[in-house]
């Protein structure tokens, strides 16, 4: 069996097949699924998706593009329901400097309010860091993350940059970018990156892997994760399977 790390079932991209496509996912070796809050309201929605499906758990945070929805009534409620039993993780949590807006100093706000929630609650975290590698490992520093512990979703930095996650205890995230041809810097950070330390997600909807790049993904496209992931390490995809699972369920604290 699979488990799927990271994804957002309750996108509007899957408004039309989501109950049958969830329904679907044992049967098809997908195990255990953490679906992955990014904003107050997606976390409403995979409340009711934690409580609707016994493998589908949840992480519930805010993403840093969402955080100028923030304040501290909401911030309240978001601590409240961290507390749900099916709640595994805080997050995503982190930075994206992609954009402009919301302002950087906004960003780290919540990121250091949310970072410091989890270690409150005593839950890892999922950490979201896009074009910010610098000023995330900075505040992870500053804040002994170390402490708290958690994931780096969607890993897209160099090997030399997960080799600080990596000294900091933090599992990382793989995805579907692994398949795509022009992701070289990342390969080779997987090829550094120990296997005991690696989990598979998909982000869906978004970042199919080949050979469905560009169309809508969900979990059912990880054994293509998988497959890579082999390849690169010299392993089965079979190993790379019962690795992953065994890490996600360390790093989730099943």
């Amino acid at each position: 069996m699979i488990f799927e790390t990271h994804a957002h079932y309750d996108d509007e991209a899957f408004s039309e097949d989501r109950d049958s496509l969830l329904v679907s996912m044992p049967q098809n070796g997908i195990g255990k699924i953490v679906n992955v809050g990014a904003s107050i309201s997606s976390c409403k929605t995979t409340i009711e998706l934690m409580d609707k499906y016994a493998y589908v758990y949840g992480a519930l945070g805010v993403h840093p593009s969402e955080t100028a929805e923030f304040t501290e009534e909401n911030f309240a409620w978001l601590r409240e329901q961290c507390s749900h039993k099916k709640c595994v993780a805080v997050g995503e949590i982190g930075l994206d400097y992609y954009w402009p807006e919301p302002d950087r100093e906004t960003q780290k706000k919540w990121f250091i309010k949310q970072l410091n929630l989890a270690r409150e609650l005593k839950l890892p975290m999922v950490i979201h860091s896009r074009d910010a590698a610098q000023d995330t490992m900075d505040i992870m520093k500053e804040q002994h993350a170390e402490e708290i512990g958690g994931v780096i979703h969607c890993f897209s930095y160099t090997k030399e940059t997960a080799a600080v996650f990596l000294n900091m205890g933090f599992y990382i995230g793989v995805g579907g970018v692994i398949t795509f041809k022009n992701a070289k810097k990342l390969k080779e950070a997987v090829e550094c990156i120990p296997m005991d330390r690696i989990v598979v997600e998909t982000d869906s909807p978004y970042l199919a892997p080949v050979p469905n790049r560009g169309k809508r993904n969900d979990s059912l496209h990880l054994p293509y994760i998988i497959k890579e992931i082999a390849d690169i390490k010299g392993l089965t995809p079979a190993e790379v399977e019962k690795i992953t699972w065994n890490n996600a369920e360390k790093l989730y604290c099943f």
